[in-house]
C-alpha cells in the first residue's frame, strides 16, 4: 500500500463521498460541535449530539476536502457492532 493510501479502498471511498459533497454543497452543513459534514435536513448531529451547524457552501466543501484527504479517525456506530 502506497503511503498516501492510493491502494486503499476506504481513502478512495472518503474521497469519491468528498467529491460528492463538494459538487453539492447545499446538501450538506458542517456540526460545529464535531466536525462532521450531515445532510441539511439533520437537526441534532448522529455522532455528537450537537444541534449547531455551519451551512455555508465554502465551509462545507473545506471540510469534505480536509475528511477527504485523510482517514477517519473518529468512531462509528459500525465500530461497536
Amino acid at each position: 500500500m502506497s503511503e498516501e493510501g492510493h491502494d486503499n479502498p476506504e481513502m478512495a471511498d472518503r474521497k469519491a463521498r468528498a467529491a460528492k459533497i463538494i459538487d453539492n454543497p447545499g446538501s450538506y452543513k458542517v456540526c460545529e460541535g464535531c466536525e462532521s459534514i450531515v445532510l441539511k435536513k439533520v437537526v441534532i448531529c448522529p455522532n455528537c449530539t450537537g444541534y449547531r451547524f455551519d451551512e455555508g457552501a465554502d465551509r462545507v466543501k473545506q471540510q469534505a476536502g480536509i475528511l477527504g484527504s485523510r482517514p477517519s479517525i473518529s468512531l462509528s456506530s459500525k465500530d461497536f457492532e
